[in-house]
């Protein structure tokens, strides 16, 4: 037992009878020997854009708090990175260490995403953003060669544009050999009625994409290309420094949530958006936000296309107001003012709106999904989303509950968070992942979906080969190998 109460990664490995990937685990690029490698192999562009998005954490800590507050900038994190612990510090900055450390932590495999490049996708200037992704992916694939057993980096695809994303989909799969790709989501575009060569009002006067809904190109391209080089997409955006998390003093407050809000809004446009019909091979995962707000989008998206609905909205048109049972009902209660108003009006409360949908030729919000039976929702949302789960979250069981509409489990994935500030000791996920099961929360069962079948079939389904020549290669294909766990739910 350690020092904290919690069984020791040794001791749940002993009881376990499979292995553990890390779904989402992270190294921390030390930026000034990363961006001279950038430079060998992007040339200056590449390694001077990287700097520089990088010295964006800096300049707003070198803000003052008013000017914070008058230019509207987020308090960013300080003091981040683990000082106290040394051993865990150096074991985020070096990939060989991380991977002689594996054992320690109790993982056999781990997906290892990254820190500094989650901030590369939001570089604003298109030639040096390509020339900074361009370059981060090689020099990253060249710091993980040679520990494919055991971890694979994620490589950063900028969904600017759906050509941005194809072409480097495939020089990342086809050059590099890489099997997992960090897609970006909601980033900021401009809004074109707020043109401005001002800096802060370029910066605020945005929307955001989420693919799928009100976007500005067709990603059907990308969805396509992911399926022929078999590639799942995952999300690890921000939701930080946006709107409702723009604290310019509280970092506590832009922080907390806004993985999760990146992920609501992905995932909820891919679904409204037809992704998921149209491809249904596809499998995405949407990290470190956790499974709750997974299981209330669920319940969500049904509640509405209950009321919102082709069929739905015929109880809802103007039209079919029985105009003579309203007015005697009015008189009836002696409301003569609201009977003058209604007679002015025809016997409509407001006729003004009657014939107003905002110019849409499709009312149905959810045409794209085409949903005619419950099982739809199990094959459109429950089977293709994945949901990265921090250990110490106990909303976690909720994926695994029968709370769910039609008793469907959500697919949390295990996403340790090595290597960020809210992992005090790189020993400590699992142990406190397991908790869950020893509080009662999940059972072995479950554990073993979360730890490591529900991460296999994330990568698997989408990629066969994903796991081969690894250290879990045998227990992959074994899960793989089994009926599909999709829930089928009861005669319609």
């Amino acid at each position: 037992m350690s020092a904290n109460g919690h069984l020791s990664p040794a001791q749940i490995r002993d009881r376990l009878k499979h292995p553990v990937i890390d779904g989402d685990g992270h190294w921390v690029e030390y930026d000034p020997v990363f961006a001279e490698r950038m430079r060998k192999v992007g040339g200056d562009k590449a390694a001077d854009g990287f700097l520089a998005a990088m010295r964006t954490t800096r300049d707003a800590l070198q803000m003052s708090v008013n000017e914070r507050k008058r230019r509207r900038v987020a308090m960013p994190g300080f003091w981040t990175r683990q000082t106290s612990n040394t051993l865990d510090r150096a074991t985020a900055m070096m990939p060989r260490m991380l991977y002689d450390r594996l054992d320690e932590f109790g993982a056999d495999f781990a997906i290892v995403y990254p820190t500094a490049g989650l901030r590369v996708p939001r570089i604003r200037d298109d030639e040096t953003r390509r020339a900074v992704v361009r370059a981060y992916n090689i020099v990253s694939a060249e710091y993980f060669g040679k520990l494919s057993d055991r971890m694979t980096p994620a490589a950063i695809i900028p969904m600017h544009t759906p050509d941005e994303a194809i072409a480097e989909l495939e020089f990342v799969t086809k050059q590099l050999g890489t099997k997992v790709g960090m897609f970006g989501s909601a980033m900021p575009r401009p809004v074109e009625s707020a043109q401005s060569d001002n800096p802060d009002i370029r910066r605020l006067a945005v929307g955001y994409e989420v693919f799928g809904v009100d976007g500005l190109y067709d990603y059907n391209p990308v969805w396509a290309k992911c399926v022929e080089l078999k590639i799942a997409p995952t999300f690890h955006s921000t939701g930080s420094n946006q709107a409702l998390r723009n604290s310019p003093t509280n970092f506590t407050y832009n922080h907390i949530g806004h993985f999760a809000d990146a992920g609501h809004a992905a995932a909820k446009g891919i679904f409204l958006g037809g992704v998921t019909r149209r491809f249904p091979e596809l499998r995405f995962a949407f990290l470190e936000g956790g499974v709750a707000w997974g299981c209330q989008l669920f319940g969500d998206l049904i509640e509405h296309w209950e009321r919102r609905n082709a069929r739905a909205l015929e109880n809802m048109r103007p039209d079919k107001l029985d105009r003579e049972l309203l007015m005697s009902l009015v008189q009836k209660y002696g409301y003569d003012d609201i009977a003058a108003a209604l007679k002015a009006r025809d016997g409509y409360p407001d006729p003004e709106q009657m014939n107003l949908t905002g110019g849409l030729e499709e009312l149905d919000d959810f045409a794209l999904c085409k949903i005619t039976r419950k099982q739809d929702w199990i094959d459109l949302y429950a089977t293709p989303y994945y949901f990265g789960c921090e250990a110490d979250d106990r909303t976690i069981s909720w994926a695994f509950g029968k709370t769910n509409p039609f008793g469907a489990k959500l697919n949390a994935i295990y996403s340790s968070d090595i290597g960020h500030f809210d992992v005090i000791d790189m020993r400590n996920p699992l142990p406190e992942a397991y908790e869950l099961v020893e509080d009662g929360f999940l059972t072995d069962a479950d554990f073993r979906e979360f730890v490591f079948a529900n991460t296999v079939r994330l990568w698997g389904t989408q990629n066969p080969q994903f796991f081969e020549g690894t250290r879990v290669a045998k227990e992959a294909a074994a899960v793989l190998a089994e009926n599909a766990p999709g829930l089928r739910v009861a005669a319609e």
